[in-house]
């Protein structure tokens, strides 16, 4: 994958947070909206266009691109409040995006199998 030569900050706009929290495991994908849309002029939104044209979750953006999380998590919450990517409920949270009971029964076991 590219590799960026701008500080990662100004592709935030020195912005650290975003009004979307997107968690490391959310899975996110391009959308047909993001391939004709003027919006994803930036560099940054046409490489992630580009690689979510398959599901990957928002650390696997992060490591391909080799940006930081924090970086990464501002921009896909960017181009998800511009609909330009779908974001996909988390497998094993309820609605309010907390671990559901199940989800965390089944990490105990595997950590009791460690």
């Amino acid at each position: 994958m590219s590799t960026f030569r701008v500080r990662p900050y100004t592709m935030t706009g020195g912005r650290t947070r975003s009004t979307t929290t997107l968690a490391i495991e959310t899975i996110v994908t391009t959308n047909e909206r993001a391939e004709r849309d003027a919006l994803t002029s930036t560099a940054e939104h046409r490489i992630i266009s580009d690689l979510c044209r398959h599901p990957h979750s928002v650390a696997e953006v992060a490591a391909r691109l080799r940006l930081p999380l924090g970086v990464v998590r501002v921009l896909l919450a960017d181009m998800s409040d511009m609909a330009l990517i779908n974001v996909h409920a988390q497998a094993g949270t309820s609605g309010d995006g907390r671990p559901t009971m199940e989800l965390m029964e089944r990490v105990l076991t595997g950590l009791r199998r460690i």
